[in-house]
This record gives structure tokens, sequence and C-alpha cells, in this order.
């Protein structure tokens, strides 16, 4: 009879079963990592396109949060035009109201030639105060005459308008040009609904060689602001932000650091339930025209009828 083998019996070995979390898991780590160096790279190529763009508005001091409207941030938004002699004034002047609580956004657009109090200097046309004696005087221009109060400010050179709309929307934005374009704007453009690049878009908005002057140009500024929203909302914009967020850092001049422009800028983008209201000072029935030997052609207004109007819109009580 043979011996039986009673030594232990070998186990089979199990086939370990793949676990669905944890591939989960090491996808979305791998996902992570990509979109973090793609925004790197992405950031850093916006960066290095800016890289030598110089603004220099000056010091600025803004208000403080008013404890009654603590969920609203008022911008003073600023396009400037250098004259060549390395100066620059203001053809842009506005406010954005963005109040993170009701998740609205309201946009007051100030006339260039509104004949202005400005502290320390004679009155002169409003583009002149950021001329005078940069930001600082430009904010304390308006918040004098119209009380109301701004928080942080964001200064573009028309010059880089265009390069920072070619990167944030490379296949342009569209815009419903209501009459043929051309003059002393550098570009033609023809009527009808079509997708304008950064070029045509600065020559869209700075147009005023028809009836409606200025009122009609930032009727347009007005408009390109609203299109260009609209735009942000489309998808694969996100993939965009990292590379326009470098060059943002160069092309505009902000007192925001460059992690607070990247969260706000984020944080507006995806708000797509915030449409942008806007209105124009001054207001229809409360400005006449006059000339000034030392200022040329201006526009006088009533400057309390104004600022109530203000008021109304914005949801505040203005000092």
């Amino acid at each position: 009879m043979e011996d039986q083998y009673e030594g232990p019996i070998p186990k089979r070995r199990r086939k370990r079963k793949l676990r669905v979390g944890r591939v989960i898991f090491t996808l979305a780590t791998l996902c992570f990592i990509a979109v973090g160096f793609y925004s790197l790279i992405q950031y850093n190529a916006g960066k290095s396109i800016a890289k030598g763009n110089v603004i220099d508005p000056g010091s600025f001091q803004g208000d403080a949060v008013d404890p009654k409207y603590t969920s609203i941030e008022n911008y003073l938004l600023l396009g400037v035009d250098n004259d060549g002699s390395g100066r620059s004034r203001t053809d842009t002047m506005m406010v954005l109201s963005w109040d993170k609580g009701e998740k609205t956004m309201r946009l007051v657009s100030f006339m260039r030639d509104i004949y202005a109090d400005i502290p320390g200097y004679k009155s002169y046309k409003l583009n002149t105060a950021y001329y005078l004696n940069g930001v600082q005087t430009a904010k304390d221009t308006i918040t004098g005459m119209f009380g109301i109060p701004i928080h942080h400010y964001a200064i573009v050179d028309f010059d880089n308008f265009e390069s920072i709309v070619d990167i944030a929307f490379p296949k342009g934005v569209e815009i419903d040009v209501k009459k043929e374009m051309s003059e002393k704007i550098g570009v033609t453009l023809t009527p009808g609904k079509k997708r304008l690049n950064g070029q045509e878009l600065l020559g869209y908005a700075r147009f005023r060689a028809d009836a409606e002057g200025d009122f009609g140009r930032v009727a347009r500024q007005q408009e390109v602001i609203s299109a260009m929203k609209e735009e942000a909302m489309r998808p694969g914009m996100i993939a965009n932000v990292p590379k326009l967020a470098g060059a943002l850092t160069g092309f505009i001049k902000t007192d925001l650091s460059s992690k607070e422009e990247i969260t706000r800028a984020m944080t507006l983008l995806l708000n797509k339930g915030a449409d942008i209201e806007t209105m124009t000072v001054p207001v229809e029935g409360t400005y006449s025209f006059a000339s000034y030997s030392h200022a040329g052609s201006v526009i006088e207004l009533d400057v309390e009828k104004n600022k109530d109007a203000i008021a109304n819109f914005l949801g505040m009580q203005l000092d």
C-alpha cells in the first residue's frame, strides 16, 4: 500500500478582482495632473505674450466696502490710448458693479467729454483726469461727482485689447453690425451678423463717425462687453482661460493680485445667470453742450439728477 501524502494542500491562487473605485481614482488623479500641467503651460504661454508691456497708472487707494452693501464690489474699468508722449487719456470709462449676493452685474458708462470737477485741478473733460495724475485722480473725480464707491480698478491699453480678444476668442466675437464702418478705425466693417476678431471688434467699439457720435460709441462699447460675456459662456471657453489669465497679468493693470484675478475671472465666467445691465451718463434730458477756451466742446450735466439715476440703477444710496 502506497504512503498517503499528509502535508498541507496547496491553495489555489485567487485572481485579484479589479476594483472599480481604484481605477476611477487613478484616472481622476491622472486627469487632474494633466489639466494642471496644461494650465501651467498655457498660463506661461499667455504671460510670455504680454512680456514687456508696461502700463503705469500710479498709486491707487480704493474705497472700503460699505457695511450696508457688503455683497457689492465696484470696479473702475478704463481703456487708455497713448498719445505718443508716453501719457494716456481714457477713451473708455466705466464702472462695473458686481452684486455677488444677487448675482447681477450693472455697467455704468461715462461720456468722455463730461465737464468734470477734477480734484486738485481746474474743471476739464472727464477723460483728462487720468492724463493729469493717473488712476487715483480718475477714481476720485468719478467718486467726487457721483458718490459711487470704487473698490478696485482695471486698465487696458487699446493696443492690447486686440490681443486679449484673439487669445480669449480664437473664433471671434459675434456682433450684428448695423452700418458700414471704416472711418478712423483701421478696418472696414460691412452690415450683418459676423464674427469679429480683435482688431475688428476694437474698431467697432471705437467708431463714432456718424450722427450718434460719442453716444453711439458708448452704446457699442456696452454691446461689446455683453457680447464678450455671452461668448465666454460657450462650451470649450474654459480651455482658453489659463492662457488668457497669463496674458492678462501683463496686458491689464489692476490692483488685484494674480491669484485674485484668476479667481474672480473664473467666477465671473462661470456666472451664467448674470446678465449685464447697462446705463450711460449723462442720462437723457439732463445735459447740454458748451464750449470753453481751455477745454473745447464739453457736455455740461445736472450732477444731482445723474447721481439719482445712478443710485436707482445700482440699488445703492450714494453719498
